[in-house]
C-alpha cells in the first residue's frame, strides 16, 4: 500500500509541473520526490507522467489519479480540522476579494459574520484576480472570489454568482436610467476599462467587436473607486458588474443601464485550494458572502427586470 507522503509528492509534481518545484514545496529532496512518484507508478503498474528532459506532463491515468488524490487529501484535511477545532472558530479566516465585491458586499457580510462569530479573527485582502489567484495557490488565502476563467491546476472553483453587466455613466449622460442599453446604437463612446490582465477586459473587448460597438477612446484604469469618480465627473462611461452597482440603482449620481441586444453576463467564482478543506469559520464567511450576492442579484432584477437568456 502506498503512503500519504507518496500521494502528496505526486500531487505536488502534478500541480507544480516540476520535480524540483515540488520538492521545494514539500520540503524534500528532488530525488526523494522522484522516488515517491516512481513507487506509485510501480504500485499502479502505469506511468503517471511523461518525462522529456525537465518537462513533466501528466498522462491520462495521471490526470484521473490526481482527481482522486486531491479528494482524499481534502477529506483528510477536513477531518483533521474538525478534530482540532471541535466546532469552534479558532482558525483565522483569510479572504481575498476584488473591489467589485468589497464596495457593496463586504460590509453587510462582515456585520453578519461578526454577529455569528464575535471572537473570530478575519483578514480581508483586496486585489485583482491574478494576484488573488496566486495567493490562494500559495496558501496565503483560504479562498478568493474572482471572475470565472479557465480551470487552474491546484484550485477548486465554485460558481458564486452570475451577474449582469451594466453601462454606467454620469446622470443625464445617456438618459433612460435603468432602461436597457444597446451599445451599437449609441454612437461613439469613450470607455474606462480594466487592464488587459483583467479577465473581464477580454470579455468586454470581444463584446465590443462582435456587436459593432463604436469605441472612440479607451482609458485603462485598475481602480474601481477612481473609475466611478472619473465617470461621474466626465463624459466617459464604464461597463461594470451589477453586484458592484446595486447600491446606486436608486441613487442620483449615475445613469445605470443593463447591456441588451445582446445582454452580457459575468461569472464570479469562489476559488480555494483543491487539496485542502475550508475551515468552519471560512465556510461560514463564504456562505454569508454568497447570500449577500444573491440578495444583490434579486434587488437588481426587481429594479430592471428578469434577465434574458444568456
Amino acid at each position: 500500500m502506498h503512503s500519504l507522503r507518496r500521494i502528496r509528492s505526486f500531487v505536488a509534481v502534478f500541480e507544480e509541473g516540476s520535480f524540483t518545484a515540488a520538492a521545494e514545496r514539500e520540503g524534500a529532496t528532488q530525488s526523494g520526490v522522484s522516488q515517491h512518484v516512481k513507487q506509485l507508478e510501480d504500485f499502479l503498474a502505469t506511468p503517471l507522467f511523461q518525462r522529456d528532459g525537465r518537462a513533466v506532463t501528466p498522462t491520462a491515468a495521471g490526470r484521473r489519479y490526481y482527481e482522486e488524490c486531491v479528494a482524499v487529501l481534502r477529506r483528510l484535511d477536513a477531518a483533521s480540522r474538525d478534530v482540532r477545532a471541535a466546532g469552534t472558530f479558532s482558525d483565522p479566516v483569510r479572504v481575498g476579494l476584488m473591489p467589485t465585491f468589497t464596495r457593496a458586499l463586504l460590509s453587510p457580510t462582515l456585520e453578519r459574520y461578526l454577529d455569528a462569530a464575535p471572537t473570530a479573527e478575519i483578514r480581508v485582502t483586496e486585489a485583482y484576480s491574478a494576484v488573488l489567484t496566486e495567493m490562494v495557490l500559495k496558501g496565503d488565502l483560504d479562498f478568493a472570489v474572482v471572475p470565472g476563467a479557465a480551470p487552474v491546476v491546484g484550485l477548486s472553483a465554485t460558481l458564486l454568482v452570475r451577474d449582469r453587466e451594466l453601462l454606467v455613466a454620469a446622470r443625464g449622460r445617456t438618459g433612460d436610467h435603468l432602461a436597457p442599453a444597446r451599445l451599437s446604437g449609441m454612437g461613439p463612446l469613450k470607455f474606462v476599462l480594466p487592464s488587459l490582465q483583467n479577465a473581464r477586459r477580454r470579455n468586454l473587448e470581444t463584446y465590443f467587436s462582435v456587436n459593432d460597438v463604436h469605441v472612440e477612446r479607451r482609458l485603462e484604469l485598475d481602480a474601481m473607486m477612481g473609475t466611478l469618480r472619473f465617470v461621474e465627473a466626465t463624459d466617459w462611461v464604464a461597463v461594470l458588474p451589477s453586484v458592484m452597482m446595486f447600491n446606486e440603482l436608486d441613487g442620483e449620481r449615475f445613469d445605470i443601464r443593463p447591456l441588451a441586444e445582446p445582454a452580457l453576463f459575468a461569472d464570479f467564482v469562489l476559488i480555494e485550494p483543491a487539496r485542502r478543506a475550508m475551515t468552519p469559520a471560512a465556510k461560514l464567511f463564504s456562505d454569508l458572502l454568497a447570500e449577500e450576492a444573491v440578495r444583490a442579484t434579486e434587488f437588481r432584477r426587481a429594479r430592471i427586470g428578469r434577465d434574458p437568456a444568456a
